[in-house]
């Protein structure tokens, strides 16, 4: 899998999570996908398969009107594999308030779908999380008020 598709299927499946498209996101994964997660987080555990996934992902869009923006992405080629760093915009249900939540993800590729996603983040509703100190707007991330980057510049 080329840098340019992996890059593809990454922004489009984040496209997806944004809309909560469940047939969007589905024809994204292998038949086998699994997600995991830190723990512990808001989700408790792995989410694995194709439909369950794509449905989860339909349910925490619903919840939290989240707009995943890719910041920035590697890709190997040769491994077919990606990292990618991202913010979630998000509105937690008991408090009506935007927040921006930091994190990057692992992914691996299987004849040019996602395979496997190990996602490395926090997602508390009472702190934004960002690395201290460092330059996001500098670099071009995303920020509170511009919910796109380069990478994304149209999220949905």
């Amino acid at each position: 899998m080329d840098a340019v598709t992996a890059r593809r299927c990454i922004v489009d499946y984040y496209a997806a999570c944004n809309r909560g498209d469940v047939e969007a996101l589905a024809a994204l994964f292998t038949e086998d996908v699994v997600h995991y997660f830190l723990a512990p987080n808001l989700a408790p555990r792995a989410v694995a398969g194709r439909d369950h996934l794509a449905r989860y992902w339909r349910k925490v869009q619903a919840a939290f009107d989240g707009c995943w923006v890719v910041d920035h992405l590697i890709a190997d080629e040769a491994a077919e594999e990606a990292v990618i760093e991202w913010t979630l915009f998000w509105t937690p249900p008991d408090t009506g308030v935007r927040v921006a939540t930091r994190g990057a993800e692992w992914y691996v590729f299987e004849g040019g779908l996602i395979k496997e996603i190990r996602a490395y983040y926090r997602q508390d509703p009472a702190q934004t999380s960002e690395l201290e100190g460092f330059p996001y707007a500098e670099r071009g991330y995303s920020l509170p008020g511009a919910e796109r980057s380069a990478v994304q510049p149209q999220p949905r």
